[in-house]
């Protein structure tokens, strides 16, 4: 498993709506996705904590290697 990189929350929203997350709602600085069965809550940050990313990815059902091919 490759390291978790350190990313900004626009980037992860961008890649996790290119795999089908949407939009839901926001309270305070956090927003909800979610697609199908899962919910995702991404804190909007200026960056996201490697364990926050690794949470969000496990929630979402995603590996770091797919997230990273929708960033790039």
């Amino acid at each position: 498993m490759p390291p978790v990189p350190i990313l900004k929350p626009e980037q992860v929203i961008v890649a996790l709506s290119k795999i089908g997350f949407h939009f839901i709602s926001q309270k305070g600085s956090h927003r909800k996705y979610k697609k199908g069965g899962r919910t995702v809550i991404i804190p909007m940050h200026y960056e996201l904590a490697r364990g926050t990313l690794a949470s969000i990815l496990v929630q979402a059902g995603v590996t770091i290697g797919e997230l990273m091919k929708h960033i790039k």
